[in-house]
């Protein structure tokens, strides 16, 4: 495994384009197997640079632990979960992701690989998420990750909502039309260059008519 240097985050926002997706394979262990262009383009990385480095290559010192805590007790069983992310590319920008994830097993039932694709995350979720991450982060560093979970399922349990309700409060979308949003590979000739992601979104979701903003 190449040694790999971390970069130093800087204030710079990559803005994810709404109509592409970024797709990555890993092993069991997280180990990245493959990485589409997109996810180069963004992430700053060659495909040299990524293939056979754990994942977390891209993780920005922003995000809580107790994400993937949660992230990887639903992948390992093979249980379907969204997350936002905060990632960390090459040059020290970062960028927000919602991401999908989709785990294959063996025939003796042993987790195999993992597939996972990533979308463009509207400005306001990205602040309130923020908001929260920035807590749960604070509490890990002063009193551990039990602390920041014990506060996650309490901030939930306030709104009267679980996990994967929270996250399609968020984006207002139900799981149907998620789904669609995160399998969707729009192309389209409008120029959109510029407009914030729900704006592109909405105009997209009006002409395909397969979920509301």
């Amino acid at each position: 495994m190449k040694k790999n240097i971390r970069p130093i985050p800087k204030d710079n926002e990559i803005i994810l384009d709404p109509f592409k997706t970024i797709m990555s394979k890993t092993d069991k262990k997280g180990i990245i197997e493959y990485a589409n262009d997109y996810f180069m383009e963004i992430s700053g990385y060659k495909e040299w640079e990524l293939m056979g480095q754990p994942h977390n290559i891209i993780r920005h010192p922003d995000m809580p632990k107790v994400i993937f805590k949660l992230l990887w007790a639903r992948i390992n069983k093979a249980l379907p979960i969204y997350a936002f992310v905060k990632n960390l590319a090459k040059d020290g920008s970062y960028y927000w992701v919602i991401g999908s994830f989709k785990t294959v097993k063996d025939d003796e039932g042993n987790v195999k690989t993992h597939y996972a694709r990533r979308k463009a995350v509207p400005e306001e979720v990205k602040k309130e998420v923020n908001e929260l991450y920035k807590v749960l982060l604070t509490l890990e560093k002063n009193s551990g990750i039990e602390a920041s979970e014990a506060y996650l399922i309490g901030y939930l349990e306030d709104l009267n909502m679980n996990y994967d309700d929270f996250v399609h409060h968020l984006m207002r979308l139900n799981p149907r039309q998620l789904t669609d949003y995160m399998n969707s590979e729009i192309k389209d000739e409008t120029d959109y260059t510029g407009l914030a992601a729900e704006e592109a979104i909405k105009k997209t979701v009006k002409k395909k008519r397969r979920f509301f903003w």
